[in-house]
């Protein structure tokens, strides 16, 4: 889930809890397949399957789970046909959602999606009822030893990054979704460790959830990762960091 104070912290606390998960591989899985479908086979010219690939290699996907996936969605292999849904979404505490989808059965997600959204009081929204709060920006985040702040600003900016800002446990760097396969590239190229990236919906518009809410908050958000047909979830919330390790303990 997306929506915290900061991008980075969720990613590395997101990333611990995914390889705990079995389902992560068929999430990447999908992921790959719809990548390769509509942009080819070919990681050179295909930054989203590169992008996907990487992912896989980080999640330790076999090479030739990774090659079928591919070969599937380039119609080499038959497979399943998903659909790409961004589905909008409010929950408790006013947040609004955006459920990023892979389905091959809409109604069958779409029905199961607004049940689990009632159960934890929300509700599905309408067409461009959530999505305006939030925009589309690419994000990495930088191991801070591989780097001091004034070289990673110096190589990000040259290279094309909008941001670069300390996130505690990391740097994090902010792009144009066009230029963050440039920044990464020239980033990676000078030896600086890339602990996460992807292009993500970044929150403009934020609600901040006392520690009564939290709770239903972060739950209904966990419940919705889970669901195999969901890729990503991102969401407008703020919660104060003493009241997330309290929750967490």
């Amino acid at each position: 889930m997306s929506g915290h104070n900061k991008w980075s912290t969720i990613k590395h606390k997101k990333a611990a809890t995914d390889s705990k998960r079995s389902k992560v591989w068929t999430k990447i899985i999908r992921e790959i397949t719809v990548a390769a479908r509509t942009g080819g086979g070919d990681v050179a010219t295909n930054p989203r399957l590169r992008t996907a690939c990487e992912k896989a290699r980080g999640a330790n996907l076999p090479n030739d789970t990774l090659d079928r996936a591919v070969k599937k969605g380039t119609g080499e292999l038959d497979g399943v046909t998903y659909d790409e849904i961004l589905y909008e979404a409010y929950g408790p505490a006013g947040v609004a959602i955006l459920i990023d989808v892979m389905t091959d059965n809409r109604t069958r997600t779409v029905a199961e999606l607004r049940f689990m959204l009632e159960r934890h009081n929300g509700n599905l929204g309408a067409s461009g009822s959530v999505a305006w709060m939030f925009k589309k920006r690419g994000m990495l985040a930088i191991a801070k030893a591989t780097a001091t702040e004034e070289r990673l600003m110096e190589l990000a900016l040259e290279a094309g990054a909008d941001d670069v800002r300390d996130a505690g446990e990391a740097w994090e760097v902010e792009t144009d979704p066009a230029a963050y396969e440039a920044v990464k590239h020239a980033l990676e190229g000078n030896g600086l460790a890339i602990e996460a990236g992807e292009i993500s919906m970044l929150a403009v518009n934020r609600v901040h959830v006392d520690e009564a809410k939290a709770p239903s908050v972060l739950k209904l958000l966990g419940a919705l990762e889970d669901h195999d047909d969901v890729q990503n979830v991102w969401a407008n919330f703020d919660i104060d960091e003493d009241v997330v390790e309290r929750l967490s303990q």
